[in-house]
């Protein structure tokens, strides 16, 4: 596993020998060939970071910070090496994501949160998807013209959306992207998680005078001195 673009492109990423499912590369570049620019200057958070792929491949893109999220401590050192050998810096969080969640200040957005979760349920017997989906503070978390990047089983069918709003969803072999924001203050029904809408909110075409234009590419048919501390 790589890191395809950017100031650290091409250097190697390690991966811990358990526990974790690393986003293919193939994977990885079309979820970023799809944010665009909107990742450039971007607050990105990165929930069960298992490696950091996501979240490094963001800051070599040009985001100007990200949080990772991960409650292995092998898992959190291999971030750390990491990002030592990218040369770039984040902040490491070893702690359980649901725990991160509900002590959470609403002081920090992020601009882009990243969540690939374990396929299996929780010990309480409820899917990671769902439980995700379902966690106000988590909406509360990304800004009114952000995306969540959510990976899934693409044969899980989950509830009705209440929080968020689907983007677009692509699958990818064994992996289901979803792309949501929040549907804030929207009355009407919301469409459920298996529905093939993809419609890009005027958010994503605006120009914000805080970063670049916020936007999800059209996808093409085919997708071929380090700082950091672990808290």
């Amino acid at each position: 596993m790589r890191v395809i673009a950017g100031s650290a492109g091409g250097i190697r990423l390690a991966v811990p020998k358990r526990g974790v499912r690393p986003t293919m590369d193939r994977v990885k570049a079309a979820i970023f060939s799809s944010l665009g620019d909107g990742v450039v200057r971007a607050r990105v958070l990165d929930l069960f970071a298992g490696s950091g792929a996501l979240g490094i491949e963001a800051l070599s893109r040009g985001a100007s910070s990200v949080v990772f999220v991960e409650e292995d401590r092998q898992s959190a050192q291999i971030i750390e090496s990491n990002l030592a050998s990218t040369k770039l810096k984040g902040r490491v969080r070893q702690q359980d994501v649901f725990d991160f969640l509900r002590h959470a200040s609403g002081a920090e957005m992020f601009d882009v949160i990243f969540a690939d979760p374990p396929y299996e349920k929780t010990e309480a017997g409820e899917r990671f998807t769902e439980k995700l989906l379902a966690n106000e503070v988590l909406s509360q978390l990304l800004d009114p013209d952000g995306i969540f990047v959510l990976e899934k089983q693409p044969a899980e069918v989950l509830p009705e959306i209440k929080m968020w709003r689907l983007l677009r969803k692509k699958k990818y072999g064994a992996t289901e992207v979803l792309f949501l924001s929040v549907s804030r203050g929207i009355s009407r029904k919301h469409p459920r998680m298996d529905t093939n809408q993809c419609e890009v909110p005027e958010a994503f075409k605006a120009a914000s005078s805080r970063r670049t234009p916020k936007r999800l590419r059209r996808e093409k048919s085919t997708v071929h001195s380090p700082q950091s501390s672990i808290e």
